[in-house]
């Protein structure tokens, strides 16, 4: 291990050597990328690279900031040994800017108060009662991952919110039926982003929207950008095939890969993560000091609280920011029709999913904190202990959020992504732009842990290029725009350093790589037949609906080839 640490180190001080000295330090990430060309790409090779070898995400990602500030610091002209020293300096820089983020603070704070109202339901022995309630239900595996996946699809409005909330009422249920954490984190992720993505209202509509719009604008055209969503989800083939994935390996039970690997360890050696494998929060059992039988209400209404006000504040603080606009005929449609859907769509879009999440969670923690000294299950101190202690055990998510955060900062400065986008050939065939941009949205997302950033890079390209490929073929751009969003979500999916993949690890009390391990061959396999079976017959012009069962035709195809069944329970407890 020691050997490969060191040749990896000795191969990226030797790329270093090769980074013209011309670049001034003021450029921007695009020409910087233009002159630096493969170099950008180091610091998340050097992240991703050195998590898998040394196991340890905060170092890797450290690392990852290091190399990248170190790039800059020569770029501008600095030698080694100060590209080193201000480079160390910088990174400081990167991670206060992070944390200075209004957005970036508000999801910080997201998590850590969540994690205090997760700590008082669960010692107020509300979340052993709706675990016990839902055991009932829960008959197996079976019943308990298809219920697993239905929270998942009713959390559909915000990723985040998804892989925070299913995971802590599910964990002890999915813990009960063996099976592994690395499921349990597959099947949170699997239903956050790629839900959250295509539904009809969420915290991502008006952001995948507003990036239409633009890009129509910039070829002349003023088009309904919603409508033109709308239209795109057919070809979200990643994000349905995968939800559709979820439903099937639940049902067959049938694993292949890694994943196989974990459930028959759960199921072998009822180990529910692996050995030696350790985990980014600190899973303390919480001490349950409810007096008497628990209730499923000291659960159900602090997260029926957290949903309700999370709806509340879409609402509210995205109709503020709209009548704060100048845009008047919005602005008219939201007063003269409050409680329209047109209404409702476009508030939940303009709205601060970061800071109306955090006062959602911070109004259930209150109402949790309330309930259980009325209950006298603790008193108003103990209570504000135990609120504390649970925000303390996620503390170690917020460090990691940080220094991804700042990694991607990195990346923007250096022109990573700019580098990647600049890869596509002005020769390709119009039958294979829809592909080549969900697999560059796929590359972008992934290196850089985003979604969103590589929304905002590709869609402006994306829509130029299929109008200019295939002038007057309406369909065919819309393919395209919904290519950007979908690629972008699988490799946001797959990746690292992305926050959905760490926030659903931790709500499934998995170890970060071994979920990621687990979970990329799905992501691949699924990815795979999204192009083959998605994006080239469309592309080719076969409609899109023919298309579709085709596609589920093919996954259920890998899963019966690659899959085989890993019952977690004894045949006298599984499902029937």
């Amino acid at each position: 291990m020691k050997r490969k640490l060191q040749w990896f180190i000795l191969i990226g001080l030797v790329s270093f050597s090769f980074i013209p000295s011309t670049v001034s330090a003021a450029e921007t990430g695009g020409s910087m990328a233009s002159r630096l060309g493969a170099v950008t790409l180091i610091p998340p090779l050097v992240a991703i690279a050195l998590a898998f070898l040394t196991k340890n995400v905060v170092l890797s990602l450290f690392l990852g900031i290091f190399s990248g500030t170190i790039i800059a610091q020569y770029a501008g002209g600095a030698n080694i040994l100060t590209g080193i020293i201000f480079g160390f300096t910088d990174i400081i820089d990167y991670i206060l800017n992070s944390l200075a983020d209004p957005w970036n603070a508000g999801i910080i704070l997201q998590v850590l108060v969540i994690g205090g109202l997760i700590a008082l339901i669960t010692s107020s022995g509300g979340a052993r009662a709706i675990a016990e309630a839902l055991a009932k239900k829960a008959k197996g595996p079976k019943s308990t991952q298809l219920i697993t996946w239905t929270l998942g699809l009713l959390i559909f409005f915000d990723d985040y919110a998804n892989a925070l909330i299913v995971g802590p009422i599910m964990r002890p249920v999915s813990d009960k039926m063996k099976i592994s954490r690395e499921r349990l984190a597959f099947l949170i992720d699997a239903t956050a982003a790629p839900i959250a993505g295509i539904a009809l209202i969420s915290t991502w509509i008006g952001y995948e929207v507003g990036l239409i719009n633009d890009a129509y604008l910039s070829i002349g055209q003023e088009v309904n950008a919603y409508g033109v969503f709308l239209q795109t989800i057919p070809y979200r083939f990643y994000n349905i095939l995968m939800l559709f994935f979820v439903v099937l390996t639940s049902m067959t039970l049938r694993e292949f890969g890694p994943m196989k690997k974990a459930q028959e360890r759960a199921r072998d050696t009822h180990q529910l993560i692996a050995q030696g494998a350790t985990l980014e929060s600190e899973e303390e059992e919480l001490e349950v000091v409810a007096k008497g039988t628990p209730s499923i209400w000291s659960a159900l209404i602090p997260i029926g609280a957290l949903i309700l006000f999370s709806f509340i504040g879409f609402y509210t603080d995205g109709r503020q920011a709209i009548l704060a606009s100048d845009n008047t005929a919005l602005i008219q449609t939201v007063q003269n029709a409050p409680f329209s859907f047109v209404t409702l769509r476009e508030t939940f879009g303009a709205s601060d999913a970061s800071v109306v999440l955090f006062q959602a969670a911070l109004i259930a923690s209150i109402i949790a904190l309330v309930m259980g000294v009325i209950k006298g299950h603790f008193s108003f101190g103990k209570g504000i202990d135990i609120w504390v202690s649970g925000m303390k055990t996620l503390m170690i998510t917020g460090v990691i959020l940080l220094l991804a955060w700042s990694l991607s900062g990195v990346m923007g400065e250096l022109g990573t992504a700019d580098y990647l986008v600049s890869l596509l050939s002005d020769t390709l065939p119009a039958f294979l732009l829809p592909t080549v941009i969900f697999l560059l949205g796929a590359v972008i997302s992934f290196a850089t842990g985003t979604s969103y950033g590589t929304m905002g890079i590709l869609m402006p390209l994306a829509i130029p290029l299929a109008t200019a490929m295939d002038p007057g073929n309406a369909d065919f751009i819309v393919m395209s725009a919904g290519a950007v969003l979908t690629g972008a979500i699988f490799g946001d999916h797959s990746s690292p350093i992305s926050d959905t993949t760490i926030l659903s690890s931790m709500g499934a009390g998995s170890n970060l790589l071994d979920h990621v391990k687990t979970q990329l061959p799905y992501a691949i396999a699924i990815a795979v037949v999204s192009v083959l079976f998605g994006y080239l017959p469309t592309a080719f012009g076969m409609n899109v609906f023919i298309v579709l069962p085709i596609g589920f035709l093919a996954v259920i195809a890998v899963v019966f080839l690659l899959g085989k069944k890993v019952d977690t329970m004894q045949p006298e407890h599984t499902d029937k």
